[in-house]
């Protein structure tokens, strides 16, 4: 059943700052309203329970891909669109903009933005794996200033941030160093179809070599507990190890104490388990190709 539109109240501030002093007047009360990708869905199911929201699709300070040595930085109202057509994405993040090309249709390509996608906080959600590989920040603001945290660790629990009832996503942070040409990266979708399918699981993995050896690694994955899950104990096995069976097996019996996959109406716990465990082996095996 449809949701009563009436009932529902959405306000357009003429600025970030109008935005964010409506966001102070009453912490909790508003919440901002961006592509609505997500909130359409909810809407139009007669699920969205919460009846205040204001617009920042039109807010300029929020948009824009900028470009410095040590990183990028993107606006949190920055597209999957806009991230699939920039070169410098395509060449140094091609993890989130393959994400980026699964995530929906066209349609949603074009309105979806990467900001909704964190705030939204679904822990199916396809691009923060490869947010959390990349070392991303996040930039929060309110009427009382601005901060800087790591994405990593920010969702705490299912649909739960650190992010204050006044604050909102203003835009996120790539270090360029973590996708230089000496790591090599791998990203995959698992979902019932190829397109437009929330995901099964969605995992995410970088490592950088040396001498045969893996210095360094970093995997993440959607879609196998609460919130995305950054694997650190799996990828701090593999640390100064070769490709190799045992490093496979090991790897993936620290895994296994990582995760905990769910059934639900999309999968079982038992088959995200051994997808994860595959995509693992396959990850690793990449490195070698």
């Amino acid at each position: 059943m449809r949701a009563y539109l009436p009932a529902y109240e959405l306000q357009r501030p003429a600025s970030l700052d109008e935005a964010l002093r409506l966001l102070a007047s009453a912490p909790g009360e508003w919440r901002p309203f961006a592509g609505g990708t997500d909130l359409m869905v909810l809407l139009e199911a007669g699920k969205l329970e919460h009846r205040k929201f204001f617009s920042i699709w039109h807010l300029d300070e929020l948009r824009g891909i900028e470009e410095t040595i040590e990183h990028i930085t993107l606006g949190a109202l920055t597209t999957y669109t806009e991230l699939q057509s920039n070169e410098t994405m395509r060449r140094e993040f091609p993890m989130l903009c393959v994400a980026a090309s699964e995530t929906g249709a066209i349609a949603i390509q074009n309105r979806g933005t990467l900001g909704g996608n964190i705030a939204n906080a679904s822990p199916a959600a396809d691009s923060p794996p490869a947010l959390i590989v990349y070392g991303a920040e996040l930039e929060l603001v309110s009427a009382r200033g601005a901060r800087w945290i790591a994405y990593e660790g920010f969702h705490t629990a299912y649909k739960q941030m650190r992010m204050e009832p006044d604050e909102l996503i203003s835009r996120i942070r790539l270090p360029r160093a973590s996708a230089g040409d000496n790591w090599k990266q791998y990203y995959r979708k698992v979902g019932t179809r190829k397109a437009q399918a929330i995901s099964k699981i969605c995992f995410a993995g970088a490592a950088r070599l040396g001498d045969g050896q893996i210095e360094e690694a970093r995997i993440s994955m959607g879609s196998v507990a609460p919130t995305v899950v950054s694997c650190t104990k799996t990828a701090s096995i593999l640390r100064g190890r070769r490709v190799n069976k045992e490093t496979i097996g090991a790897a993936q019996g620290e895994m296994k104490k990582e995760i905990v996959p769910i059934d639900d109406l999309r999968s079982t716990a038992d088959y995200r388990l051994q997808v994860s465990l595959n995509l693992l082996e396959d990850f690793l095996l990449s490195l070698e190709r």
